[in-house]
């Protein structure tokens, strides 16, 4: 069986740990798989280099503080390596080039063009136990380009699929997909598996547990995942492509999400292309934007909103007062003290009451809901961010999700 595992950051915080995984990739070695490995920077080792950065510099070059970052995960693929060697078993620590790892030039972001397996199957062949460092890639111009915050999980997804892999392991500090995040709800539980559709809604919407772009690339070749805990041996959650089981048309799980802004633009004209002028410069200035809602018109003028990561707001304010003015508006307003939860499962959009349960249940739990927005298998909130937790155990008796399945 040939697998990828893949370790985050709490997994291998410290010495101890590192020497902990060491010994669970030698045994899964020692049974006869063919095991690929890798790993995130060890602990907050990421948010200390930026804060080092910020130190040194107020706004980073994006260039050199990729070249930065990486170093976290260079540091934890060597030093596994050096375990893995001290225990007697044969391993190489890699970089993101030295995997072939190939992503394009677009620093903080990257997006994975190719990956050129020849040196990792050379190891493979050899009986080394290859060690990845995660979240990064190289450019044409061989300079290192990062993936994005947790984008450790997609550079195992993308080996898995590169290396024809069985399956993608990944090990974290949590048993698995819970039903909601065990934090805000203590009465969460475990899930034994979940589709691919109902994983990726839950990761876009801010569960933390995969990185969506993982999901997403799993989802498109079929590759199962395990998402289990490094610290405790415990079944975890597979996800996988098999039936979405509709005929249960239950929720599966509740999500939350802090990171959430929001921007309202006044009395916007209410004629053809004007919404194309409002988010295409957005666009051009990496704004990704999320739930978009326009009221209907009165005196043709309407009010537009849409919602954006808290992150990117600061771009998006450099720009609106321009946007306001070339469409015509009045003005726009900026609200940060948001946040969203969302209900996810198969089938839920295609029966009755799931809406109606879900706002009765905000209702009584004296939430109220700012905007809303659907897809097949969600129901989003946006509300205020100081009553997500209330809202999240709420929703969660609401729909009987503290219950085994």
């Amino acid at each position: 069986m040939r697998t990828v595992q893949k370790y985050g950051g709490t997994s291998v915080a410290d010495a101890e740990r590192i020497r902990h995984v060491a010994g669970r990739v030698a045994r899964r070695a020692g049974g006869g798989d063919e095991v690929v490995v890798v790993v995130s920077a060890m602990g907050n080792r990421t948010d200390e280099l930026i804060d080092l950065a910020l130190s040194v510099a107020p706004d980073p070059d994006a260039r050199e503080l990729d070249q930065l970052l990486a170093t976290g995960e260079h540091m934890s693929a060597a030093l596994l390596a050096m375990a893995l060697k001290a225990m007697g078993r044969e391993a190489v620590g890699l970089t993101g080039s030295q995997a072939g790892i190939h992503a394009r030039a677009l620093h903080g972001a990257g997006r994975i063009e190719r990956i050129e397996a020849e040196r990792i199957e050379a190891e493979l062949e050899a009986g080394r136990i290859p060690i990845v460092a995660g979240f990064q890639g190289v450019t044409e111009a061989s300079d290192f380009v990062t993936l994005g915050r947790g984008a450790s999980d997609l550079t195992a997804v993308a080996l898995g699929v590169a290396l024809g892999a069985d399956r993608c392991e990944t090990y974290k500090d949590v048993e698995g997909v819970h039903t909601a995040d065990p934090r805000a709800v203590p009465s969460a539980r475990r899930l034994a598996d979940l589709h691919y559709d109902e994983m990726l809604e839950m990761a876009t919407q801010g569960s933390r547990v995969m990185h969506n772009r993982a999901v997403e690339l799993a989802a498109h070749h079929d590759l199962p995942i395990l998402v289990a805990s490094s610290m405790v041996e415990a079944p975890g959650t597979l996800i996988h492509g098999g039936p979405r089981m509709e005929e249960r048309n239950r929720v599966r799980g509740v999500v939350d999400d802090h990171d959430i802004a929001k921007v309202t633009l006044r009395a916007v004209p209410d004629e053809r292309g004007v919404a194309a002028r409002i988010f295409e410069p957005l666009a051009e200035a990496g704004v990704s934007v999320d739930t978009i809602v326009q009221n209907a018109s009165a005196r043709e003028r309407t009010d537009l909103t849409f919602t954006l990561a808290r992150a990117d707001l600061r771009r998006a304010e450099a720009l609106m007062e321009r946007i306001s003015a070339s469409v015509g508006a009045s003005g726009y307003v900026a609200d940060t003290d948001l946040g969203k939860v969302s209900i996810v499962g198969a089938g839920i959009q295609s029966a009755p009451g799931y809406a109606a349960r879900m706002f009765r249940a905000l209702a009584d739990a004296g939430v109220n809901i700012e905007l809303i927005t659907t897809s097949e298998i969600r129901i989003t909130c946006i509300v205020r961010d100081d009553r997500v937790g209330d809202a999240m155990n709420a929703l969660h008796a609401a729909f009987g999700l503290d219950r085994p399945a």
